[in-house]
């Protein structure tokens, strides 16, 4: 999984699977989800993050058992 910021653009991109894009599909407005030919989830961005988030150049990532 990668994620990346564009500050010029105001976006973040959530690479779950580093994998051809078939598919693209705006579920909400501002949240695009990204999918593969089997119609799983690949990716996410989100458009203008810094209006939806506290910090978004700040990222916390957990495992939970």
């Amino acid at each position: 999984m990668k994620a990346t910021y564009d500050p010029e653009v105001d976006i973040l991109n959530i690479v779950l699977k580093d994998t051809a894009i078939e598919e693209s599909d705006e579920s909400k407005p501002g949240i695009i989800l990204d999918f593969d030919k089997d119609g799983n989830v690949v990716g996410i961005e989100i458009l203008n993050v810094s209006k939806r988030t506290e910090n978004p150049r700040s990222f916390e990532y957990a495992v939970t058992a």
